[in-house]
């Protein structure tokens, strides 16, 4: 509870007159009071002051600046000496109360090796409230806080100190939510999880605390030298995850997805997912966690996911745990996604049926910013997933860093409360508390729905990998650690002693789980992956991609009628809705499109293309900063009523049996929310899932997303994924930071087909290229480098029929100009993108007949037979490659070989091109509009003349 509660009892009966209108006194004339009062008076927070403004009428201020003004009215009459004394105690003992619960946790026992222990806080002393050694027996009224209507201060204490600072320490005081507050206080109040245990569920922490700590002793012994980043010293983390586990199962919660770091992921993998030991283990003999018959590099075992199906007291939960790579942190999004997806699929508004466990590291947890802007999506409307459990494995020390390092805070989870979390902080080596903690954790995620955070305080007992000598950098912590007892241990000797289970109970329990481990490590000798599981479930029916599905032509034409229907449906606005007079023109251009079908343009062919995917059953997603209306104004997706700012989205109004549409203006991130996108498009591969960069060059923040996940997650993890990115790209004179999409990194990451990268030219092309996403029988990230001059450039547009029966996408697009003959032409400028449209400008106005132009509109996969067939007929020409990217950025290094090949295998007089653009930089583009223009014509007059 808030300060309100400090004064709650005593604002009751007789009392409540004399203490509000002393309190009026006091903030006219501080110094008018009994000095107690004043004291107390100063020390109460907000809330407690508005109770007192109401009782008494009287306004306030934080600190009282003016004291000569007149007193206020005339207060009553005080009470008797007894009934001031006992109020007067009363306000002190709820205040001692208040301060515990919000600062316990400072001097809670957190810390298994002892190193670090407690200050004491001037805060949680009775005397500084006024209490003295004589006063300790006296009973107080505090009327039903902490249980009790009367206690003494010495037994106030007991109570404070063994709830709050004990071996959980807990920080909720920072949450503005009234009923969330007295929730957690409710149950934490009395310290409930020392007597929370019977003999049967001590029995069962102890086995599971017998598996983790049995399985890394095993090894460790067996496998010596070998990296598995171990859990020794966490082994509190296993029984943590089966509690926060079942008691969600036990709520309703039927998929729950696990993002964690490399640190006790083996553990996991065996004891939480149930990946068969077997299988473990042949990958610690060298073995492939994927069938020979399946190509992908593969990943270390550490890095790897799995999942399963298990019953839990009747409950049905699909349990997975992602695979990611050691960019700590960056699955966190990823994840979330994966989870809102699942609730979409569901049809799960309540955000109950599925949940997040992600798990982190101390120092990550700290220092990632993904960390935040995961935290930030936490309650967006588009991105609300219920909220996560966090579980944070806090070993003290990162690689080699120690806290004062790490983190500028009290703690490693101080950027929780950014998003008003609660926050558990338990002693690892308490395996009953931490237990107790999961469970709670749990259970106010599902009640409330936000995000919570269980720092498990624990240590590392090797180094941050099994051959590194961790005393080098923390000899004192180190030697603190050799001589501890493990968890597993510490608790055996604890039930022994309280007759719970025998130390012959604890020892079979140990000696049947190391004999399945010996009995997997001899079948592991000869055990093969038979299957794959990544085209099962949700993926079923879909196949691995080949060379020749890559370059074949898809059905990825809408029937004429379906066109217009759409068409239709996005430029007609609602009745009675007050449209903005610009966005009433540009629909009646869309009405005018659709009905002569001539002339349509990017925005409304990317419409085309979501309407007829969703009249075809399939859900779309758009994402990204200010995406509804589009960075350009160009696609005003999302309507808002001019009077009340209602909105509209014409897409969802096509037809009464369509899918729909979400399309969600993001918050300002890019790896955060990409990470998202990226797993949401994991989970469903029936949606159209798209990310639209506010201009392409900011999605070099999310470059570890791209990197590690998106270009490289198909043949890391047998994971694929369709997610389409949307990249402004063009040098228009805007400077460094608004003209490149960085091209050249995405075909740099481009091998083994495993992405699709395009620079078009047509908005039919593009129309074709978004419903080509769901129509292959595979599904590959598209990045595209979208226009902006040209989404409203005249020439930049498409008939209607090039979306219809008997279209597709067009890797590249030949000379569409009446020139000379094929024999006559002297050279062939092979382009892709916005300067093609320059070119032609150029070429017409210059009457140019001699120079053909070809677009490349796929880089990757590379077009190669069908950029042979277009520059077939130009057998005496040489050929140039144009662009307008400087020629260390852009397509150049790419394509150069390649054309080169082609050019080869055509058997012409042109043998190699050669390049036609601005010279290598530093800097993508100038900032200088003067310059811009003079380079642009520069490189256009070179690429046209011979």
């Amino acid at each position: 509870m808030a300060g309100v509660d400090i004064i709650a009892t005593a604002m009751n009966g007789a009392n409540a007159q004399f203490i509000a209108q002393l309190y009026a006194k006091w903030i006219s004339a501080p110094h008018s009071v009994d000095p107690d009062f004043a004291v107390l008076f100063a020390s109460l927070d907000d809330e407690a002051r508005s109770v007192l403004t109401d009782a008494s009428g009287a306004s306030w201020a934080p600190r009282p600046a003016v004291f000569d003004v007149p007193e206020a009215a005339k207060p009553a009459p005080a009470p008797a000496a007894g009934t001031r004394a006992a109020t007067l105690d009363s306000i002190r003992a709820l205040m001692l109360i208040r301060a515990y619960r919000v600062r316990g946790h400072l001097e809670a026992q957190l810390d298994p090796l002892h190193l670090r222990q407690p200050r004491q806080h001037t805060e949680l002393d009775p005397t500084t409230y006024g209490f003295s050694e004589a006063d300790m027996d006296r009973p107080i009224f505090i009327d039903g806080v902490l249980g009790r209507d009367t206690a003494t201060v010495r037994e106030i204490l007991a109570i404070l100190r063994a709830s709050y600072c004990g071996e959980i320490g807990v920080e909720f005081m920072h949450i503005q939510d009234p009923a969330q507050k007295s929730w957690i206080q409710q149950r934490i109040e009395g310290a409930p999880w020392l007597a929370a245990f019977g003999r049967e569920e001590k029995a069962t922490i102890l086995r599971q605390l017998t598996e983790a700590d049995s399985f890394e002793t095993f090894c460790q012994r067996r496998y010596v030298g070998t990296k598995r980043f171990g859990l020794e010293g966490g082994e509190s983390t296993i029984p943590a995850l089966h509690a926060i586990i079942e008691t969600a199962a036990k709520g309703g919660v039927k998929e729950i997805a696990i993002g964690m770091p490399h640190r006790g992921r083996l553990n996991t993998l065996v004891n939480i997912v149930q990946k068969p030991l077997v299988a473990l283990f042949s990958e610690f003999g060298g073995a492939s966690a994927k069938p020979e018959d399946v190509e992908g590099s593969g990943d270390v075992k550490y890095h790897l996911g799995t999942s399963t199906d298990i019953t839990i007291n009747g409950n049905q939960l699909h349990l997975s745990l992602q695979p990611n790579p050691s960019h700590l942190e960056a699955v966190d999004p990823v994840v979330v996604g994966k989870i809102r997806a699942r609730m979409d699929m569901m049809g799960d508004a309540t955000r109950r049926n599925a949940m997040a466990i992600l798990m982190h590291g101390d120092a990550a947890f700290a220092g990632q910013g993904v960390v935040y802007e995961t935290l930030a999506m936490s309650q967006l409307i588009g991105y609300r997933t219920g909220g996560s459990v966090h579980l944070i494995v806090n070993n003290q020390i990162g690689f080699t860093t120690v806290p004062a390092h790490a983190f500028s805070g009290l703690y490693c989870t101080d950027v929780a409360k950014a998003v008003q979390s609660p926050i558990l902080h338990v002693n690892g080596d308490n395996p009953e508390a931490v237990v107790f903690a999961a469970r709670l954790a749990t259970e106010f995620r599902m009640e409330f729905a936000v995000d919570v955070v269980i720092d498990l305080v624990c240590y590392r007992r090797h180094g941050h990998n099994e051959n590194e000598e961790p005393a080098f950098t923390q000899p004192i912590m180190y030697k603190a650690i050799k001589s501890l007892k493990t968890t597993r241990a510490l608790y055996a000797d604890a039930l022994a002693a309280e007759g719970s289970v025998s130390a012959e109970q604890a020892q079979a329990i140990a000696d049947n789980y190391n004999q399945t481990l010996e009995d997997a490590y001899k079948g592991a000798q000869a055990y093969k992956v038979n299957k794959a599981d990544w085209l099962e479930g949700h993926w079923s029916g879909l196949g691995q991609a080949s060379e020749e599905d890559e370059q074949e032509e898809q059905a990825t034409a809408a029937p004429l009628e379906q066109l217009r229907e759409v068409g239709k449906g996005i430029s007609t606005p609602p009745e009675n809705f007050d449209i903005n007079s610009k966005i009433l023109r540009q629909l009646e251009a869309k009405r005018q499109m659709i009905e002569t079908g001539e002339g349509i343009d990017w925005a409304t062919g990317e419409a085309l293309a979501f309407g007829t995917l969703m009249l075809d059953g399939h859900r779309v997603r758009l994402s990204g900063e200010d995406c509804q209306r589009g960075t350009f104004s160009q696609r005003h997706a999302v309507l808002i009523d001019q009077t009340n700012q209602n909105e509209y989205t014409p897409l969802n109004n096509i037809s009464t049996d369509q899918a729909r549409i979400e399309i969600f203006n993001s918050l300002l991130s890019e790896v955060g929310v990409l990470g998202f996108e990226y797993g949401y498009a994991l989970a469903d591969p029936s949606v159209l899932v798209l990310w639209e960069a506010q201009f392409g060059d900011f999605a070099n923040g999310a470059q570890v997303i791209i990197d590690q996940f998106l270009a490289s997650g198909e043949t890391k993890w047998l994971r694929m994924c369709g997610l389409t990115l949307l990249l402004p790209h063009g040098h228009e004179g805007q400077g460094p930071e608004h003209s490149s999409a960085r091209l050249e990194r995405y075909l740099q990451l481009c091998a083994e087909r495993n992405m699709t990268v395009c620079n078009l030219t047509t908005p039919a092309n593009y129309f074709h290229a978004l419903r080509r996403q769901l129509k292959r029988n595979f599904r590959k990230p598209l990045v595209l480098m979208t226009p902006k001059s040209l989404l409203r450039h005249k020439l930049a547009v498409s008939p209607l029929s090039d979306m219809a029966t008997g279209s597709g996408f067009k890797y590249v697009i030949p000379e569409i100009d009446k020139i000379a003959a094929p024999a006559q032409v002297k050279r062939v400028v092979i382009c892709s993108g916005k300067v093609y449209y320059d070119l032609l400008a150029e070429r017409r106005e210059r009457g140019i007949k001699n120079v053909a132009i070809v677009r490349l509109e796929q880089f990757y996969p590379f077009p190669a037979r069908k950029l042979q067939a277009a520059l077939a007929p130009y057998t005496k020409a040489e050929v140039v490659w144009c662009q307008e990217e400087p020629e260390n950025n852009g397509g150049w290094t790419f394509v150069d070989r390649k054309i080169e090949a082609v050019l080869i295998a055509a058997g012409g007089a042109a043998k190699r091109p050669r390049y036609v653009g601005r010279a290598a930089a530093a800097s993508p583009a100038t900032g200088l509009a003067r310059v811009h223009a003079a380079e642009q014509a520069a490189l256009v007059n070179e690429a046209l003349s011979v």
